[in-house]
Order: structure tokens, then C-alpha cells, then sequence
């Protein structure tokens, strides 16, 4: 596995990699890595010939009260999983390489807020700006081919999508599934914030998702009577409910009667962690 730090010298041995005629698959982390990123890696071996994965925990992503400087950084042992699965390249970019003036100076790239304002967007201002903008920096180093996400971040996944869309970047981008504990909970590297107890208490987000889910296909299309009745269990089960919607998978509009692709979604804190979860749903 070459692992590379130089931003300048990564990027000349990416272009020369694809002169060569070469298929690349690029997988973008924070690092602390799961089984959820390393399904993504997986997949991204399968599908071309040279398989990239970068860690960078990007600062423009955060907000001002969340976790940037505790944010789990285990970068021994992420190397030690992606050498087990033979990835061609592991990018290591530094802060400096990436903002060579500086964060706060630096060209962002912001998709429409149509999509962007709402669920996660709504919470965490400026949290997507900072993902379109060090998501577009990457592919312009990488040059992939093909860009995989994980659908647990489905807001995230379909705003790359929008922006690879509008700016006309030939990369095609595909949503991993996602990948879950035994007991249901969504895989995340947050996760470990949990204690034992809360990690038994945390799988009730599962459930209560796929309890609604199972509501809507039997027929119950009172989408806001839904929501309202699934915040309040999950405040039962000891939540703080950021948000419970259930949205049209395009474009995060809440759902209506006449929607047929529909995504159950849902953030909530519980004890230090912000838990987010989602399902699709597909009516006839």
C-alpha cells in the first residue's frame, strides 16, 4: 500500500496513473474506521483497478460546539485494515496541504440549499459547505472514476451526487449500504462514544424507524401524525430528537400522499453521541 502525504506529488501520481489507462475507485473517510467504511473499500476494489481511501478530518465540516479536536483519530490501526484489503493508495493529507491559506480564506464550494437547509443542514450550519468544498478538493486530486459514500449519511450521498451533477465532474457516485451492530444500530465511528447501556438503548432508533416504516407500507399516509408519534417514543426511550422526518428521496421535501420513494430519516443525541439513521422506502 503506498501511502502518501504530499498533495502535489499524490495528485501527479494519480494523473499519471490514469494516463496509464487505469480505473480509479477513491473511498473518502475521517478515519477511526469501521466495518461500514471498509464494506465501501470493498466495493471499490470490485469496481476498478487502483482503490483509493483518504483520511482527513476536515475542520470545515464542524461546527463551533461539535467534536473536531476529540473526534477519534485511531490511525494505526486504520492502516493495519486497509493493508489486510490490499488498497492500492492511502492519502494522508495534512490541514496545511489542503488550505494552503488558510480555512478561513480558502475558495469553498457550496451546493443549493434546496437541499442543504433541511434534516442535518438544519442543525449544523455550514456543515455541508464544508463537505462539498473538501469532497470536490479530493476528486481533483484523486481524478477518480468512481466516488462511494455510505447511505447512512443519505443527506451527504445526494448532495455530492447534485454537486458531481451540476458541475459536470465525470465521476460516477455510488451509495454503499448500510452496514449495522447486531442489535440493528447503525455503524459509526461516534459510536463509540456510547456506554455499554447506551449502545443497548441506542438500537430503539432502529426500531422505531422500521416500526414507522412498516405503518407507512400498510397504507398510513398521515406522514405528520407518524412523526409526531415517533419523536415521542424516542423521548420515551431516553433521545433528544434532533429530527424524525419522513421526506421524497430526491429532493428531502417532505412527503405527500402522491410520493412513492420516500426516506425515513432521523438524528437524535443520545448521552454525548448524535446518532443518525434512515430508510428507504418504495411504495407501489
Amino acid at each position: 500500500m503506498h501511502i502518501c502525504t504530499d498533495s502535489k506529488d499524490f495528485q501527479q501520481q494519480m494523473l499519471a496513473l490514469r494516463q496509464q489507462g487505469k480505473t480509479i475507485a477513491f473511498v473518502p473517510t475521517m478515519g477511526n474506521l469501521h466495518e461500514g467504511h471498509l464494506s465501501l473499500v470493498k466495493m471499490a476494489k470490485a469496481k476498478a483497478d487502483i482503490t483509493v481511501v483518504s483520511i482527513f478530518v476536515n475542520p470545515l465540516q464542524f461546527g463551533p460546539n461539535e467534536d473536531f479536536s476529540a473526534y477519534p483519530r485511531t490511525l494505526s490501526d486504520d492502516q493495519s485494515k486497509l493493508e489486510t484489503l490490499a488498497v492500492d493508495y492511502l492519502f494522508l493529507p495534512t490541514i496545511e496541504g489542503i488550505y494552503p491559506r488558510g480555512k478561513d480564506l480558502h475558495t469553498s464550494v457550496s451546493a443549493h440549499d434546496s437541499l442543504t437547509n433541511k434534516l442535518c443542514g438544519a442543525s449544523r450550519p455550514g456543515h455541508f459547505l464544508g463537505v462539498t468544498t473538501i469532497v470536490n478538493i479530493l476528486f481533483n486530486l484523486v481524478q477518480p472514476h468512481i466516488a462511494i459514500f455510505g447511505k447512512k449519511d443519505f443527506q451527504q450521498l445526494l448532495v455530492i451526487k447534485r454537486m458531481v451533477e451540476d458541475l459536470r465532474l465525470p465521476i460516477e457516485v455510488i451509495g454503499g449500504a448500510i452496514v449495522r451492530e447486531k442489535n440493528g444500530l447503525a455503524m459509526s465511528s461516534r459510536n463509540g462514544y456510547l456506554t455499554a447501556l447506551e449502545k443497548d438503548q441506542a438500537a430503539h432508533l432502529r426500531a422505531t424507524i422500521i416500526a414507522t416504516q412498516k405503518q407507512i407500507e400498510a397504507g398510513d399516509d398521515d406522514y405528520p401524525s407518524l412523526i409526531r408519534n415517533a419523536k415521542k417514543l424516542l423521548k420515551q426511550d431516553g433521545f433528544n430528537v434532533d429530527y424524525f422526518e419522513i421526506v421524497d428521496q430526491t429532493t428531502l421535501a417532505p412527503a405527500d400522499s402522491n410520493s412513492k420513494q420516500l426516506l425515513i430519516a432521523a438524528a437524535a443525541w443520545l448521552g454525548q453521541p448524535r446518532l443518525i439513521d434512515n430508510q428507504e422506502v418504495t411504495l407501489q
